[in-house]
């Protein structure tokens, strides 16, 4: 499939307005909370490979992932989700500085934000497109920023 048809395929379960501005906040929030909580599984490489300043996580490979995936659709969502994916991190990283415990925080904020995907969805009469296929999942985030560059005028 193409990134239209992607975008196409996902647009036809989020008609709604309230359900559109309800997913606005839900995905990334789903997004950031997701990586947030995989930078808790770290990937046990040798300091010789990482650095003594770093650690590999989960999210780092989850990012890396679905930014080949993005890849294939449309180079500018790929490089701009591929910055959201590390400012995710980034965040989840300084959450600790902060004070915030990272698994509390982004428990909460998961569970929070798919409770108002589903009750935009119960508001559209429409499931979720990831109940027809899995991959939706990762068009979520692409069909938010896709408008966004439309709204700002980059062409992707």
């Amino acid at each position: 499939m193409t990134l239209t048809d992607w975008l196409n395929a996902y647009a036809e379960s989020h008609q709604n307005k309230t359900n559109k501005a309800i997913h606005w906040i839900c995905v990334p929030a789903i997004s950031f909370s997701l990586l947030a909580l995989c930078t808790l599984v770290p990937l046990p490489l040798p300091k010789s490979i990482t650095g003594p300043d770093f650690s590999l996580h989960l999210a780092h490979i989850l990012v890396l992932m679905a930014f080949a995936f993005y890849l294939k659709l449309s180079r500018p969502l790929a490089f701009a989700m591929l910055l959201f994916g590390w400012m995710c991190i980034a965040l989840s990283n300084a959450l600790p500085l902060l004070g915030v415990e990272t698994w509390k925080s982004a428990l909460a904020l998961f569970v929070l934000a798919w409770i108002g995907q589903f009750y935009g969805h119960k508001i559209e009469g429409k499931k979720p497109s990831f109940f027809k296929d899995l991959q939706f999942l990762l068009i979520g985030p692409i069909w938010i920023l896709a408008d966004v560059f439309k709204r700002i005028g980059i062409k992707f």
